[in-house]
């Protein structure tokens, strides 16, 4: 992906989501929920938006995912990185596309506080913002454990 295709496509306001989004176990049965979900745009953009929740260690991501460049916009709480240039980034951090090394350069926001505990749907809603995406439903809260949703099993 070009960086001015990356620009034109992280500030396109048509950006959006209808539906509710609901989170599910991932596929390894691990304390994690998760939840993908296609973003709809007036270009057609072949996006889509990976979430996820480690339950046990408490970390968040919010991916967007370009179909045939990857994860090209993300913001990962909960987990230091390590950036190319070998300065380690804090534990709250987000990817944004470069050209030159994709997705591998995190930089420290601004706009993303967390005071406390995570709050995912809080933290959706200003990802969706910066993102100029508009999501047309709601969010539902994770639940508290994977047992509590009941058809996820037992948690380990």
């Amino acid at each position: 992906m070009k960086q001015d295709e990356f620009d034109i496509l992280l500030t396109d306001r048509t950006k959006k989501i209808i539906g509710d989004i609901s989170w599910s176990e991932d596929e390894d049965h691990s304390p994690v929920v998760e939840f993908r979900v296609d973003v709809q745009s007036d270009a057609g953009y072949p996006v889509f938006i990976r979430g996820s929740f480690n339950l046990l260690i408490e970390t968040l991501s919010y991916n967007i995912i370009h179909r045939s460049s990857g994860r090209i916009y993300g913001l990962d709480i909960g987990k230091d990185h390590h950036n190319p240039s070998c300065v380690n980034i804090g534990d709250i951090h987000k990817h944004k596309w470069n050209e030159s090394l994709r997705d591998k350069e995190a930089y420290i926001p601004n706009d993303i506080i967390i005071g406390g505990e995570i709050d995912p749907v809080r933290i959706w809603k200003l990802f969706c913002i910066e993102a100029n995406i508009h999501h047309e439903g709601v969010l539902r809260t994770p639940p508290s454990s994977i047992h509590s949703t009941g058809s996820m099993g037992a948690m380990i």
